[in-house]
């Protein structure tokens, strides 16, 4: 499982010009899942992503975790994090998990998310979506699971 996080001060993301999620201060994930991810894994980066200290103290130093904050996080699924763009002039997402896979293991990333009290909103699962933000920092990082 690959998570590209990026702090934000505010994001939504829009389906059919309809808004389906929205968050003020917290995070946007883009949550990309390959063949081997198991429920482990989503745990495994759910339990990361909640507590990373990504969030200024009153000294500016990152020592506040989204779980400290009271962030909100905004679940994009991602299955392009998985292109390899290595040969050719097309990505090959041979990597990604095929979609019967990897939408019960993203609601299930998602699950471990709201179990320990935080706010998440989502897009639509395989939906064409455009998604907004204001990044904070800009802080992005990458969190995998192997």
């Amino acid at each position: 499982m690959k998570v590209v996080l990026q702090r934000s001060k505010e994001a939504s993301v829009t389906v059919d010009g309809e808004v389906k999620g929205e968050i003020t201060s917290g995070a946007v994930l883009l949550v990309g899942i390959t063949h081997e991810d198991t429920v482990e894994d989503a745990r495994y980066v759910a339990d990361k992503v909640a507590n990373l200290r990504i969030f200024e103290d009153g000294e500016g130093k990152m020592n506040h975790s989204l779980l400290d904050v009271e962030g909100e996080i905004l679940s994009i699924s991602q299955f392009t994090l998985y292109g390899d763009c290595r040969k050719g002039r097309r990505p090959n997402f041979m990597n990604a998990a095929r979609p019967d896979q990897a939408e019960g293991l993203y609601d299930q990333f998602n699950a471990f998310l709201k179990e320990k009290n935080l706010k998440v909103e989502t897009g639509v699962f395989g939906a064409m979506m455009d998604v907004q933000l204001t990044n904070d920092g800009p802080v992005t990082l990458i969190i995998e699971s192997k």
